[in-house]
């Protein structure tokens, strides 16, 4: 099978304010242009198993699938079960559906602990799975020598990357969210992505105006994420305010607040139609 991924040119983005944003397209989703991409996360702990949840994925439900390697059992200390995981998956999805390889760190809600060397392990055998991968997920916050080695490998292997900040204690304010998402961009993401937990309504309203800020400014897709109940709205109207992706459930999810990914998709679709 081939293994397509390539940037598009320039577009503008509803609710972007106006402003050019690159859209990234892997294999048959588009990211940056739209209806937000839906991203599907399996969370099981074994690459059998999630070969199964793939296999098992109502037709046209995802538009991307993460399978979240910090979930399969004993990936921290054998980075061949992440690329286990990874072909598994890969070979019962259909073809136009791209994998996202992700394993999450303890510090930013990952399911097993492991230090940076080996986090990084386990990215960069993801980013060396040829034809199994679509793109990673690199922290920002890993040391940067480790994240700079994680970008550098992406790109030699021509993996796009996700460069992501989750913070569970809270919200930052909208410039300090702001100031992530340039980071992020500055080291190199081809997708920026922040999470955050709001205590009340005006958190969320936060996140919201700093990804407006970041929107108009951005040559690349950007994803933003009010986490729990409270950030409910990010996960449906983030179109409004620039957010090019968004996470929906089948079965378990990953993060709290995560719905369920089949009416995740009709709500979508409402709230473009009405843009």
């Amino acid at each position: 099978m081939t293994h397509t991924v390539r940037m598009a040119g320039t577009t503008t983005s509803p609710g972007a304010g106006g402003a050019p944003a690159r859209v990234l397209r892997l294999r048959g989703a588009t990211l940056g242009a739209g209806v937000p991409a839906v991203c599907v996360p399996l969370v099981a702990t074994t690459p059998d198993r999630a070969a199964a949840d793939a296999r098992a994925l109502p037709p046209g439900v995802a538009d991307v699938v993460e399978v979240r390697l910090d979930h399969v059992a004993g990936s921290a200390g054998d980075p061949a079960l992440a690329t286990a995981t990874l072909e598994a998956v890969r070979a019962v999805l259909p073809a136009d559906v791209p994998v996202l390889a992700t394993f999450r760190s303890a510090r930013e809600g990952g399911a097993q602990p492991a230090d940076d060397a080996a986090y990084a392990a386990v990215v960069l055998a993801a980013t060396r799975a040829a034809g199994a991968v679509d793109a990673v997920d690199v922290e920002l916050a890993t040391p940067d020598r480790l994240r700079d080695d994680l970008l550098a490998a992406a790109r030699a292997h021509g993996v796009p990357v996700v460069v992501s900040t989750h913070d569970f204690a809270g919200t930052p304010s909208a410039g300090a969210l702001v100031d992530v998402l340039r980071r992020q961009r500055d080291v190199g993401a081809d997708v920026c992505k922040v999470a955050v937990t709001p205590a009340d309504a005006d958190d969320v309203l936060t996140l919201l105006q700093a990804t407006r800020t970041f929107a108009r400014e951005a040559d690349r897709p950007v994803v933003t994420i009010a986490m729990g109940g409270l950030g409910l709205v990010t996960r449906l109207a983030g179109e409004v305010f620039g957010s090019a992706l968004t996470f929906g459930s089948v079965g378990s999810a990953s993060a709290p607040g995560q719905l369920d990914a089949v009416r995740l998709r009709e709500v979508l679709a409402l709230v473009h139609a009405a843009l």
